[in-house]
């Protein structure tokens, strides 16, 4: 069984006032902006990324 996914800070003003949305499962509500939000898992990435040489990532 898997647990809810929460976030830690609010996307849009970065504040950590959140509390489960009323509106339905995996939505989120931020009392310092007044928005609500939802989180959603869009997929895996089909190749993935690799470290570059210089330290950053790039995709392969």
């Amino acid at each position: 069984m898997s647990e809810r996914a929460a976030p830690f800070y609010c996307p849009y003003c970065g504040d950590e006032d959140l509390r489960p949305h009323e509106q339905g499962h995996g939505t989120w509500e931020c009392g310092a902006c007044n928005r609500a939000f939802q989180l959603k898992f869009l997929g895996l990435l089909a190749q993935g990324l690799q470290r570059a040489d210089d330290g950053g990532d790039r995709t392969t």
